[in-house]
């Protein structure tokens, strides 16, 4: 977890990913955030996100996030 945080924290430095639970939610990251932390996270984990992935569930928290990225990183 450590890790995605501090790649979360290379796209938006003022956001407080680690607390944060609505992030989409309550517009905190907008949508180029998200297709900035989707190309942070294929480079750093070596996955590809699919588009069936992204919504707000997946994205609202640091926890949201890292439970979809060990989900992608088992089916490889």
């Amino acid at each position: 977890m450590d890790e995605l945080l501090e790649v979360l924290s290379d796209v938006r430095d003022d956001v407080d990913f680690e607390h944060e639970t609505a992030l989409v939610d309550d517009h905190i990251i907008s949508s180029f955030d998200i297709l900035s932390i989707i190309s942070a996270l294929n480079d750093e984990y070596d996955i590809s996100i699919p588009a069936s992935e992204i919504v707000p569930a997946n994205f609202n928290s640091a926890k949201g996030l890292y439970d979809m990225v060990q989900r992608l990183l088992e089916e490889d």
